[in-house]
């Protein structure tokens, strides 16, 4: 996965993920959703056969890469705990 930074500003953010195409921008979108100092959060794809991923961010006067990093980071905090259940349910 690459990331291509279009546009950043205090409290919007414009970026594409190169080798992505639903399920992970999804994700991100919807857990950014949650997060009461989201404003806005959309995505799209230009051409179906494209794994380019368009990504908009607007946050309620916070600094939009706080924000993102932070869920991110949640993100991989519940996907590491899913892996450690899934893992013991397995075994």
């Amino acid at each position: 996965m690459r990331i291509e930074l279009i546009k950043k500003e205090k409290n919007f953010i414009e970026f594409v993920l190169e080798g992505e195409r639903h399920t992970l921008p999804n994700l991100l979108k919807s857990r950014l959703l949650q997060n009461p100092k989201v404003e806005f959060v959309a995505y799209k794809q230009k051409h179906p056969e494209e794994d380019k991923t368009y990504f908009v961010v607007r946050t309620k006067d916070e600094d939009v890469k706080k924000v993102v990093l932070q869920t991110c980071k949640n993100l991989l905090q519940e996907l590491t705990e899913l892996d450690k259940k899934i893992s013991a349910a397995l075994k």
